[in-house]
C-alpha cells in the first residue's frame, strides 16, 4: 500500500485491502498538479455507486501544458537514447510487478472489474507490455534500397515526437500500456488522457515511470471529460499523433479534429460486432464451444470492443447449443468485483445499464426470445449489474444483431450454408475480429479469407499476443495496429536518405 500526500481517500471494502489514497491530480512534466481552473470531478464505483474520489478536471490549459513539457523532453534529447529507453521501461515494469496488487485494486474498485482478472490478467499484461517493447527498442532497424551503382538509399523509421492517447476505462492499465508501451519505446514522449470513469490506475502509472527514471515530461497523463480534454489533446499543434482507442462515433471525431489542426496522425481502434461462427461439423464438441463462447461475450461484463456478442450457428446445432450457452451463463457468478470468487462484475455507469436494457427489451418485443437474463440485478447494491443474457429467434436486422452493445448480451442467430455463414458475418459494419469453429482445414480457411475483419481466430475466441498487430477494417478502426512491431512502427515516420556518391 503507497502513501502520497495531497490526496484524496478512496471508499474501502471488506473483502479485500485496498488503496486507501493515491494521488488524483494531473501528472505533468514529472510532477502532479492541480487543473488550471482547479476543478476535480468525481469518479465512481460501478459496484455501489458510491463516490470513490474527486479528480483533477484538466482542460484546455492542462493539455497545452502537458504537450509544452513533452515537446521540450524530446527536443532535448532526453528519451532518445535506446539505452535510456530500456533501462527506465524495463524499470517500470519491475515496479509494475512490485505494486500490482495496488493497480489490480484500483482497476477492479474504479472500474468494476473482477479483482482476480486484475490480479492474473490486466496489471501482469502491462508489465509484460513495458518489457517487452524495452527489449524491442534496439530490434528495430532501417534498410538500404537497391539503388543505382551512383547513388545510395537508405531508409530509417524516427519517432513522430509527441503521441496523444485517450483510452477508454474498460481496461484502464492495460489499454494505456498497449498505446504507450510501444510509442514510448519508439523514443515519442506522450500526453494521455485517461477515461473519466476510470482514471486512477493511468495517474500511478505515470507515477512509478518517474520513479523508474522516466525524464520530466516524457510520460504526461491529464484527467478530463472527452469534450473538453480528449478534444484539446487531438486539436493541440504540438502533438504528432493520436492514438484512441473507443467508439466509432467519436472516432470521427479525432478524425476531424486531425483536419483542423495540424493534420496529425490518427490511429484508430473502434467498435465491434464480433462473430462467433459454429460450422455444423461440431457437434462432438458443443460443450468446449459453449463455455468458450460463454467467457467471449461475457469477459468483463462484455465491455470489450471483441466481445463475441453475434453467435452464427448451422442450423442443425442451434437449438442444442443456444441451451449450453444458456446453461453455461447462468454459472457465471457477479458480484463485488473486490470479491475473488466474483467472475463477472458491474456494468461502468447507470447509463450503461439502461442501454443494455433498452437493447433486449426491443429486440423482445421484436419477436425474440430471452432464454437467460435479461433484467438488472443487485439493484440493492447500489451497482450496474446486468447479467449474462442469451438471446436467440434473433433476425439479421434486429439492432441486438447490429449494433454494439457493450454489455454482457449474446445475440444467436443460426445459418444453413457456409455461404450464408460468411454473407451473415460480413453484414455489419464493423471488422473487428471473428472467431470460426470447424475441424475442417479447408472451411476455416476459406472463412478466415473471407471475413473482413482484422483478426480471426481458429476453435477457440482470441485476439492473439503481443507478436501479432491487432486492430479493425471499416469502422472498427484503420490508421495501425496495437501489439507487434507494427505498434511501435505506427509512431514512426519514414525518412529516406539519398547519397549522391562521387
Amino acid at each position: 500500500m503507497s502513501s502520497h500526500s495531497n490526496s484524496t481517500s478512496l471508499a474501502t471494502v471488506d473483502v479485500l485491502p485496498v488503496p486507501t489514497v493515491t494521488r488524483t491530480q494531473a501528472f505533468i512534466d514529472g510532477a502532479f498538479v492541480d487543473a488550471q481552473s482547479g476543478r476535480t470531478f468525481p469518479t465512481y464505483a460501478p459496484s455501489t455507486g458510491h463516490l470513490l474520489a474527486m479528480v483533477a478536471d484538466g482542460g484546455v490549459e492542462d493539455v497545452d501544458l502537458a504537450a509544452l513539457a513533452a515537446r521540450r523532453a524530446f527536443d532535448a534529447g532526453s528519451w532518445s537514447h535506446a539505452d535510456v529507453r530500456r533501462a527506465a521501461m524495463t524499470r517500470l515494469a519491475d515496479l509494475v510487478e512490485e505494486n500490482a496488487q495496488e493497480l489490480a485494486a484500483l482497476d477492479a474498485i474504479d472500474a468494476g472489474k473482477p479483482i482476480t482478472d486484475c490480479e492474473t490478467g490486466d496489471i501482469p499484461e502491462v508489465a509484460h507490455l513495458f518489457r517487452w517493447y524495452a527489449e524491442a527498442i534496439d530490434k528495430v532497424f532501417g534498410k538500404v534500397s537497391p539503388t543505382s551503382e551512383g547513388h545510395l538509399g537508405i531508409i530509417t523509421r524516427e519517432p513522430v515526437g509527441v503521441v496523444g492517447i485517450v483510452v477508454p476505462w474498460n481496461y484502464p492499465a492495460v489499454m494505456l500500456t498497449f498505446k504507450a508501451a510501444p510509442a514510448l519505446a519508439a523514443g515519442n514522449c506522450v500526453v494521455a488522457k485517461p477515461a473519466e470513469q476510470a482514471p486512477l490506475s493511468a495517474l500511478r502509472l505515470a507515477e512509478l515511470a518517474t520513479e523508474a527514471g522516466f525524464p520530466p515530461g516524457v510520460f504526461n497523463v491529464v484527467p478530463g471529460d472527452g469534450p473538453t480534454a480528449g478534444r484539446a489533446v487531438g486539436m493541440h499543434p504540438l502533438i504528432d499523433a493520436v492514438a484512441f482507442t473507443g467508439s466509432t462515433q467519436v472516432g470521427r471525431e479525432f478524425l476531424r479534429y486531425a483536419a483542423e489542426s495540424n493534420m496529425k496522425n490518427v490511429v484508430l481502434e473502434l467498435g465491434g460486432k464480433s462473430p462467433q461462427i459454429v460450422l455444423a461439423d461440431m457437434k462432438a464438441d458443443l460443450q468446449v464451444i459453449a463455455e468458450d463462447l460463454a467467457g467471449a461475450a461475457f469477459g468483463n461484463a462484455g465491455q470489450n470492443c471483441t466481445a463475441g456478442s453475434r453467435v452464427l450457428v448451422a442450423n442443425v446445432l442451434r437449438e442444442e447449443l443456444t441451451d449450453r450457452l444458456a446453461q453455461a451463463a447462468s454459472k457465471i457468478r457477479l458480484g463485488d468485483p473486490m470479491d475473488r470468487s466474483t467472475e463477472m462484475g458491474p456494468l461502468i455507469e447507470r447509463t450503461a445499464l439502461e442501454r443494455v436494457s433498452r437493447y433486449v427489451d426491443e429486440a423482445v418485443a421484436l419477436g425474440a426470445r430471452v432464454r437467460v437474463g435479461g433484467s438488472a440485478v443487485l439493484e440493492d447494491t447500489g451497482g450496474h449489474f446486468y447479467p449474462p443474457t442469451v438471446v436467440d429467434q434473433v433476425t439479421p436486422d434486429m439492432a441486438i444483431a447490429r449494433e454494439e452493445i457493450f454489455g454482457p448480451v449474446v445475440a444467436v442467430l443460426g445459418f444453413d450454408t457456409e455461404e450464408e455463414a460468411l454473407q451473415l458475418a460480413n453484414d455489419s459494419e464493423y471488422g473487428l475480429a471473428a472467431t470460426v469453429w470447424s475441424h475442417d482445414v479447408d472451411v476455416s480457411f476459406r472463412m478466415a479469407r473471407g471475413i473482413r475483419a482484422g483478426t480471426v481466430a481458429i476453435n477457440g475466441y482470441s485476439e492473439g499476443d503481443i507478436t501479432t498487430p491487432f486492430g479493425g477494417h471499416r469502422t472498427s478502426g484503420f490508421g495501425g495496429r496495437d501489439s507487434g512491431i507494427e505498434a511501435m512502427e505506427q509512431y514512426t515516420e519514414l525518412k529516406t536518405t539519398w547519397f549522391t556518391l562521387r
